[in-house]
């Protein structure tokens, strides 16, 4: 594949398409992550740094990462510093084409805290367990011009996680304090972690992943998002900005009945991840855009399954439509997974640094 991309990363260019700050002469282009068999398949591609002796392997991945990053003309690389939160989960092989050693997934009825008994036994990280040295060494390699997002975690997500989907959700009725232990625990131990990120002049913003809907509706009912989980947000929002940073979040499912309390309450500069089954990205720019930034939207079932020309084709009509009057950043409808076709995933970004305004 014959790709027409000239990196020129602009952490700037990108903030103020984020930010809304007028129409771009040029596409950004943003996402949460890429699987590392997809990063793998495209260096194969587009070429790859060499490893370095004396560098740990996570060193000489992150100059995979970050050379992936660049070399594709993204202007940010996204990390965590953890500290990580352990999980029930259960594992079988993976099926997709560039497979995960094995895929992971939680189960609905069974979680690792069900009672306050399981509260005080659970293992809990604390704020001082995050590392910060992998970022530090991925920022002095950066390019000029770009610069880190951080994510730090969500609330819903470690909520439904830590005590599966089903007795959470019975507990939002049935025991309330517990539910408020949880989250003043999580949020104890994330937001000094963000605070530590944002005070750093090579992190751009924070870029935080928590899936709060399905394809009709909100995981829970409004009120205990509203209750439980958007302060935190809130918080992390208000810690961003008084920084002068951005405040970017990715969130799937249905969220039209809290989208006015994310904008306006939460403040979040922009939201990413956008099915077509549920809203296509266009109709969001229409419905949001002139209130909050609009990442992403190639939608991924479609990045799966279509050819290459109606991947070209579907990304220059996004950004025909959604492009006029800023406010849009490119990307995949959810994040890079190793079940899309790499090709589509690159043709997807070519056509991104192709476009310009007609």
């Amino acid at each position: 594949m014959k790709l027409t991309i000239d990196p020129e990363p602009d952490f700037n260019r990108l903030r103020r398409a984020l930010l809304r700050q007028g129409e771009p002469e040029r596409v950004s282009l943003l996402e949460l992550f890429a699987d590392p068999e997809i990063i793998r398949a495209a260096l194969d591609i587009i070429g790859g740094p060499a490893t370095r002796a004396g560098d740990t392997d996570a060193q000489n991945w992150m100059r995979q990462v970050v050379h992936f990053w660049h070399r594709l003309g993204y202007d940010a690389v996204w990390m965590n510093p953890g500290p990580t939160l352990e999980f029930e989960q259960v594992s079988t092989a993976d099926t997709a084409p560039l497979p995960h050693e094995q895929r992971n997934w939680h189960r609905a009825n069974v979680g690792i805290i069900q009672n306050w008994a399981d509260f005080e036994r659970y293992p809990w990280p604390r704020a001082e367990d995050a590392d910060f040295s992998l970022i530090e060494f991925t920022a002095r390699m950066l390019p000029d011009g770009m610069k880190i997002f951080v994510n730090v975690g969500g609330m819903l997500e470690p909520l439904m996680w830590l005590m599966a989907y089903e007795p959470f959700a019975i507990a939002l009725y049935e025991d309330p304090a517990l539910i408020e232990a949880l989250v003043d625990k999580i949020a104890g131990i994330f937001t000094p972690v963000a605070e530590i990120a944002l005070d750093m002049d090579f992190v751009g913003g924070l870029f935080i992943g928590d899936d709060m809907g399905f394809k009709t509706a909100t995981m829970v009912a409004p009120e205990h998002l509203q209750r439980y989980v958007f302060p935190y947000h809130k918080r992390l929002a208000a810690m961003a900005h008084a920084r002068d940073k951005i405040y970017l979040l990715h969130a799937c499912g249905n969220l039209e009945v809290v989208m006015d309390d994310l904008i306006d309450d939460v403040k979040i500069d922009a939201k990413h991840s956008y099915e077509d089954t549920i809203m296509p990205v266009e109709e969001a720019k229409a419905r949001y855009g002139d209130r909050v930034g609009i990442i992403g939207g190639i939608d991924v079932d479609f990045l799966c399954r279509a050819a290459e020309d109606q991947v070209r084709a579907r990304t220059r009509d996004v950004l025909d439509k959604c492009m006029p009057g800023g406010g849009y950043v490119l990307g995949s409808g959810n994040s890079v997974a190793n079940y899309i076709p790499v090709q589509n995933f690159l043709a997807m970004v070519d056509e991104g640094h192709k476009w310009r305004p007609a």
